[in-house]
C-alpha cells in the first residue's frame, strides 16, 4: 500500500456523517457496539462496515468482550492524523 493510499483511508474515515457521530461518541471513552447501535439507529451490518473503515484507518481500536464488540479511539492513530494534516498543509522544504 502506498503512502497516498494509506492517507486516503484516513480521509475516507472522516467522510461519513455516521462515522463522525461514532467518533464524537468515542470522545467520551469506550463504547459497546450495542450503545452505538441504539444511538445511531442503524443495523449491525452497517455498524460493522463503519467500524471496519475506522479501524482500518487506525483511528479506532476494537476488541470483543463477551458477545459484544467494544471500541475506543486509538490515540496513537489520532496523533498520526494530526501529523498527517500538519504535513500535507505545510510548505514543502526546498
Amino acid at each position: 500500500m502506498t503512502v497516498h493510499e494509506k492517507n486516503a483511508r484516513v480521509f475516507k474515515a472522516f467522510c461519513d456523517p455516521n462515522r463522525l457521530k461514532i467518533l464524537d461518541m468515542l470522545r467520551n471513552g469506550e463504547q459497546c457496539a450495542y450503545a452505538l447501535l441504539e444511538v445511531l439507529k442503524i443495523g449491525q451490518p452497517t455498524l460493522s462496515h463503519h467500524m471496519k473503515i475506522l479501524t482500518d484507518a487506525g483511528i479506532v481500536r476494537a476488541w470483543k468482550e463477551g458477545k459484544w464488540m467494544h471500541y475506543t479511539l486509538d490515540m496513537e492513530g489520532i496523533q498520526d492524523v494530526r501529523d498527517l494534516m500538519q504535513e500535507i498543509t505545510s510548505p514543502r522544504e526546498q
